[in-house]
């Protein structure tokens, strides 16, 4: 039995992000995303924007962009290199969960560009959405 029948790639990101939005805050009957909920769900979210492309295009075009700027001033800077600067960040800095969602939606999908062992989770998204076409 499919509860949720075909979802699909962008169904997922629509859905994860509607999780992040809402869940986040809390106030219904469920607690609050706790950190790292909050984390493996914009995991998923960003990878899911990277294979879903479309309206969810705007994302990872808004972090290509300042990604190439940054690239601007500091020469030769990659993305497995700002993948692993992000994740440093992360882990680092005391995050809020909402500063959490929106530094981890940025993080990860970095690293479903970055190649490699970073991309495994967006290819993965990907090959299961051609698989389902």
């Amino acid at each position: 039995m499919n509860v949720f029948g075909n979802i699909g790639t962008v169904s997922l990101a629509f859905v994860l992000t509607v999780l992040l939005f809402v869940g986040i805050p809390g106030g219904g009957k469920l607690k609050p995303l706790g950190w790292w909920t909050t984390l493996l769900v914009s995991m998923l979210a960003g990878s899911a924007y990277e294979a879903a492309g479309g309206l969810f295009r705007v994302v990872p075009d808004l972090v290509g962009s300042v990604i190439h700027f940054v690239n601007g001033f500091v020469k030769g800077l990659t993305l497995p290199g700002l993948a692993t600067a992000l994740l440093i960040f992360i882990l680092y800095k005391k995050l809020t969960t909402k500063q959490l969602a929106v530094v981890s939606l940025v993080f990860f999908y970095v690293t479903a560009g970055a190649g490699g062992n970073w991309s495994y989770i967006s290819d993965a998204i990907e090959n299961a959405r051609a698989g389902l076409q």
